[in-house]
């Protein structure tokens, strides 16, 4: 998708890092059946003296080392598809949220140049100074202060040099190791690693898209314009582009930073209160979601006592259709309609696989349960999310990938809350969006425009409905019309047909030798044993024992 080639040496070197450190934890299997490993001299591949040791440890604590070892694309995308519930099992999704960015800050990193080639400007005609040291770095990009000519204090968002060809290479590398696990491990292919790596790539792609960042930056701003709780840095367009953003500089403490907030008297309780709610908003009002809101992207500002959220690169939309849908959901789950649940997954799911539609109403009876003989201060949305994701991986129901971004970003966000309240419960924060949903649902209003949309639904269906008719009507006048019908269990006929076709068939030899032996041995025909001619007798035998095998046929396929 960034289709940037890389010169063969420095593929090589990736293909070398690669498979050593596949090899140092026990994965030289994969090696081995990669189309890539005639690329690899032998030398490259030598046995770790750690591998035996490190092959005591799970292979899902071994796939997450590996993938911090390999460094920041292969973090990256570990990171990205921990949301993937419905393709990875529950144990490799949670070693594979253990992954941080550890980056270093770039060596030797002319920031100013950086910038004047960056933006095609001289940097000394729009910047009073920029920061050397970066104020934070992470895998795609570093932060550094700056001041413009006018006096605003700004944040530069800087793509690091080379990263889209650095991991242009690594997709490719990834996809040859997909192919392969997917080819030759059966294990492996369940969790469909090349739709993985295309997932990623995708992404990806859209994460290094700084354009794409600022429009999301300008949208949430836009949504939350009338609310005083919450602070948006303003974005300088004239000096950004697609490498780099320019935006307002902020100023505050992070969330996390407890003795801080303490120390500028502000409560860490209504923090945790006006954030989730804040969060709460961005779902269910506005459809739009900030999707990596962990403490490090969340700012108390004290002075103008508000609170902001950074790094735009991820963010959750919802659709108007499938934000109805949740809220049906949501509703299913306070009614414990089990049925009316399970008929709402199959209509928001991308696919479905149930093969025991019992056993998904047991799974989600029990959850359900589960949460109602809780204290409403003991539940944690945290871990109902995660039961109910378990549910879903288990009975082969994939979901489409906000939902997962979602539960993801709720699960964060509560642990935020705890960590600023250890009395927090998100339920309370939860209450009045759900007398608003019940509200919405059975109010007038809401009727009406529910009733209206169902009208012009109808009203467009007899709209057409004369045209259509006309149309199936030509297509038969002009034997145009073609119909495709299914065959379900059609192998299983065929089996069927094939085998009652065989004993008929037998049927009929048997048929042709008993009476070509009988009229054999009615004419006395020789040779004789015994004055018994010689060839109706063996007739008689070989349709005796047809007849044998038929029965015992018959008698198998009845026991089956």
């Amino acid at each position: 998708m960034l289709g940037i080639k890389l010169p063969k040496k420095n593929d090589l070197k990736r293909y070398r890092t690669l498979f050593g450190v596949l090899s140092k934890y026990g994965f030289g299997n994969v090696i081995s059946h990669s189309n890539a490993r005639k690329l690899i001299p032998k030398d490259y591949l030598k046995k770790h003296p750690n591998t035996e040791k490190l092959l005591a440890l799970s292979t899902f604590e071994r796939i997450r080392m590996v993938l911090e070892e390999l460094g920041p694309s292969y973090v990256k995308m570990g990171q990205m598809v921990s949301t993937r519930e419905d393709m990875l099992p529950p144990e490799l999704i949670h070693e594979l949220e253990k992954l941080q960015d550890h980056v270093p800050f770039l060596k030797n990193f002319e920031v100013e140049q950086v910038v004047s080639e960056g933006l095609d400007v001289v940097h000394a005609d729009y910047f009073s100074s920029i920061a050397v040291e970066p104020l934070a770095a992470a895998s795609l990009a570093q932060v550094h202060e700056a001041c413009l000519t006018n006096g605003d204090r700004v944040a530069l968002k800087i793509q690091r040099p080379g990263i889209r060809e650095i991991i242009a290479s690594d997709i490719v590398l990834m996809k040859e190791v997909a192919k392969a696990l997917e080819k030759y491990s059966a294990q492996a292919k369940a969790f469909q690693p090349l739709q993985l790596i295309a997932s990623f790539e995708k992404s990806i792609h859209e994460e290094l898209s700084f354009l794409k960042e600022m429009d999301h930056m300008e949208r949430f701003a836009k949504n939350f314009e009338d609310n005083d709780a919450i602070f948006v840095p303003k974005v300088y367009r004239e000096l950004s582009n697609d490498h780099i953003i320019c935006m307002q500089y902020v100023d505050g403490i992070k969330i996390s930073e407890l003795e801080k907030l303490k120390t500028s008297n502000i409560d860490s309780r209504v923090v945790a209160k006006v954030g989730v709610d804040l969060y709460l908003e961005q779902i269910l009002e506005h459809g739009f979601f900030h999707a990596d809101p962990h403490p490090g992207n969340i700012f108390v500002l004290p002075e103008i006592e508000k609170i902001c959220f950074i790094d735009f690169g991820m963010m959750g939309s919802i659709m108007l259709n499938d934000k109805e849908a949740l809220f049906e959901l949501l509703y299913a789950f306070i009614r414990k309609d089990v049925r009316k649940i399970i008929s709402i997954l199959e209509k928001i799911a991308v696919r479905t696989e149930i093969a025991n539609v019992k056993k998904l109403e047991y799974d989600l009876h029990e959850l359900i349960e589960g949460i109602s003989n809780t204290s409403i201060r003991n539940i944690r949305l945290g871990v109902t999310l995660e039961q109910f994701k378990t549910v879903i991986y288990e009975n082969k129901i994939t979901l489409p990938h906000y939902l997962y971004m979602l539960t993801r970003a709720l699960v964060i966000i509560e642990g935020v809350g705890l960590k600023l309240d250890p009395e927090f419960n998100i339920t309370d924060n939860l209450r009045p969006y759900l007398a608003k949903i019940g509200r919405k649902r059975f109010g007038l209003k809401h009727l009406f425009k529910k009733n209206v949309n169902r009208f012009q639904g109808y009203t467009a269906l007899l709209d057409t409905l004369p045209d259509d008719i006309d149309d199936i009507l030509k297509k038969i006048k002009h034997g145009k019309l073609i119909i495709v019908h299914e065959h379900k269990n059609l192998n299983n006929f065929k089996t069927a047909l094939k085998k009652a076709i065989n004993r008929l068939v037998l049927a009929v030899i048997i048929a042709a030798l008993s009476i070509g032996s009988s009229l054999l041995i009615i004419a006395d025909m020789p040779p004789k044993l015994n004055g018994v001619p010689i060839l109706g007798a063996m007739g008689f035998l070989v349709s005796a024992v047809l007849g044998f095998i038929i029965v015992i046929s018959i008698f198998r396929n009845k026991e089956r």
